[in-house]
């Protein structure tokens, strides 16, 4: 067998290079928390390096960040990734990005960076990902345009969904003046090991071995080991061995959505959640603490803290085994149901998990304690995601960044400020805060980042996510208050045959509106500011989007409450919704046209339905 191992920095992986792979290989799909991990990852190892007025010349003398091995087998001058595929083009997607920005900063890394996802052949460009169905999406976020997803496969659309997050998490952003120092330390100090063989039925048989047979013990084989190692009762052991086995296989396994990796998953969060004291400090050459060890071995870390965790002989060993971990993988399980379905008692789960706000998982178990009963549990975690679903909705209104690595230090913060807490005493506290976090961020805006709130909230690439679910929110909770179900859970259902999607109230036609708009660039700001959008059906939205309001209006009655209440059909003809509107007192009213006056009046309605949704008295419901 020829097998040839070499390690490659990703400028030496990806340098006018590409790869393919075969068609009946697995999709792309890493979910947000990968690609968030990623980059949290690559960060941090940097910032142990990076001192603030590094040029990028001193990055050559960081160290080095190892990103594990990929399998490549040639057939004539192609190389096929056999394992790497999900790295590769996650690279790929972080490059495309780091490009664009450091394009628009005017960097000279561009062209340092260009050959690396693209090489020329024969004046064409080909990409480091040679997949034929994967070349226009690839090109289009490379150009920096938009690229319509819908009724793609499943790669294509998980590339645009990681390619809006790390616009979303936007790395750069973080870095500052030290972008174009971490883009020379990424391509030249950052690499793996590329395992080439000559065959396939080679790299099939590394693969195999790679993954069936010798395979290492995990970090929670080594934790359970760890843990059983103290006990000698031959019977307990059993049992004990039993209990975590049962336990965290029903996480694994856990359907709709399998996932091997959700054990390790898991015990970070709860671990995170119960035990850590300490967060690397925000300095460059800080070291990691506990928040950051949990992440990555916590198998040592809980070795290393022992009295902390509650461990160290049988008695307390056997009870983590048998008591604790089942009880909050239980809880962790009730967030993984509530964050795919629509629960009653819950919704605030599925709001947060629909924004992918990735720490939720880890926040909800902090403020549970072992032997809560069913309803107490419940109301916990429902009282903190409120709090979460108002907290990411201010920030989303002020396009502050929530992503993984931009909120960590506050969510330790708030897990080491709520832990375990008695459910009367978390509602005061998540109150509490919730009332000193208004003096910076609120939907009236953000003194300190010279933010608008809802007032300046236009859709654009950042926050077309964020505006989506708040129209789905407006829409579901005006239905609802008028007597209708709450459908939130299909509005924001992008598998279904007719999903529904953003339409703007004003066709994209400056001309119609010069004489209230003199210039695009006004007009562009009135029309995607988020009083001038609702919810349609993407068949009705693609028909009607470029007529005038007054042409649309008619097919507007007919669609959701939120949106037909822009006519006057829906005071007409539903009298709940009348009944809603008069006992409410919003401002509600039908328009014949909707030019600037009217958009400024559904401007005011849109923060009254605001301030309602995303009331902190909303916590009080949970309240014993």
């Amino acid at each position: 067998m020829s097998i040839t191992p070499h390690y490659r920095t990703i400028k030496e992986l990806l340098q006018s290079r590409s790869f393919a792979i075969d068609e009946y290989q697995r999709e792309y799909k890493w979910d947000r928390e990968n690609i968030e991990e990623l980059v949290t990852d690559l960060q941090n190892r940097f910032s142990t390096f990076y001192r603030t007025g590094d040029t990028p010349r001193d990055a050559s003398d960081y160290g080095d960040y190892f990103l594990g091995s990929i399998i490549v087998t040639r057939r004539g001058n192609k190389s096929y990734l056999v394992d790497g595929q999900q790295r590769v083009t996650s690279l790929t997607l972080l490059l495309i990005h780091l490009y664009r920005v450091a394009r628009e900063r005017g960097l000279r890394v561009t062209s340092t960076v260009e050959p690396l996802i693209f090489s020329d052949d024969y004046g064409e460009p080909k990409f480091n990902l040679d997949i034929a169905e994967r070349v226009p999406v690839l090109r289009a976020l490379f150009d920096g345009e938009d690229y319509d997803a819908e009724g793609k496969d499943e790669s294509i659309r998980t590339i645009v969904a990681r390619y809006n997050d790390l616009v979303s998490i936007d790395p750069a952003d973080e870095l500052g003046e030290g972008l174009e120092p971490f883009i020379y330390w990424l391509i030249g100090n950052v690499g793996l090991i590329e395992i080439a063989t000559e065959t396939d039925a080679h790299a099939y048989s590394i693969f195999e071995t790679m993954n069936d047979r010798g395979k290492p013990l995990s970090p929670v084989d080594m934790l359970k080991a760890y843990l059983l190692g103290a006990v000698e009762d031959a019977g307990e052991r059993a049992n004990a061995n039993r209990i975590w086995k049962r336990t965290l296989l029903d996480l694994t396994s856990w359907e709709p959505g399998p996932d091997a990796e959700r054990d390790a998953t898991f015990v970070k969060a709860w671990l995170r959640a119960k035990y850590a004291e300490s967060i690397r400090e925000r300095r460059a050459g800080a070291l990691d603490r506990d928040w950051e060890l949990i992440g990555s071995t916590f198998h040592r870390w809980v070795r290393d803290n022992t009295s902390r965790v509650g461990v160290g002989d049988a008695g307390r060993n056997l009870a983590l085994m048998t008591n604790e971990v089942p009880f909050f993988a239980r809880a962790y399980r009730k967030v993984l149901e509530a964050s795919r379905g629509y629960t009653s008692g819950l919704e605030p789960v599925f709001y947060n998990a629909h924004n992918e706000f990735t720490w939720q998982s880890t926040v909800l178990l902090a403020p549970l304690r072992v032997g809560d009963e069913d309803e107490t549990v419940r109301r916990k975690l429902a009282a903190t995601a409120t709090y979460l679903d108002i907290w990411v909705m201010r920030r989303a209104a002020n396009y502050i960044r929530i992503s993984y690595s931009s909120v960590n230090y506050a969510m330790w913060l708030l897990c080491r400020d709520i832990r375990g807490m008695s459910l009367p005493d978390l509602i005061d506290t998540l109150r509490a805060k919730l009332d000193q976090d208004e003096a910076d961020v609120s939907f009236d805006g953000s003194p300190s980042r010279y933010r608008r709130g809802i007032a300046g909230l236009g859709l654009n690439q950042f926050s077309r996510r964020y505006i989506y679910h708040l129209l789905a929110r407006l829409t579901a909770y005006t239905e609802r208050e008028a007597g209708k179900p709450d459908r939130f859970d299909e509005l924001v259902d992008r598998t279904l045959r007719n999903p529904w999607d953003i339409e703007h109230i004003w066709p994209d036609h400056h001309e119609r509106y010069a004489d209230e708009c003199p210039t695009r660039e006004d007009f562009d700001l009135w029309r995607d500011h988020v009083a001038g959008l609702v919810l349609l059906p993407a068949d009705v939205n693609r028909s009607y989007q470029d007529k005038p309001f007054e042409q649309k209006a008619p097919h507007y009655a007919k669609q959701n409450l939120y949106a037909a209440s822009l006519t006057s059909a829906a005071y007409q003809h539903q009298p709940q919704f009348s009944s809603f509107v008069e006992r409410s007192g919003l401002p509600f009213r039908p328009y014949d046209r909707f030019g600037k006056a009217e958009h400024e009046e559904r401007s005011k309605l849109v923060r009254a339905l605001v301030d309602r949704i995303w009331d902190p008295a909303r916590l009080e419901d949970y309240r014993p």
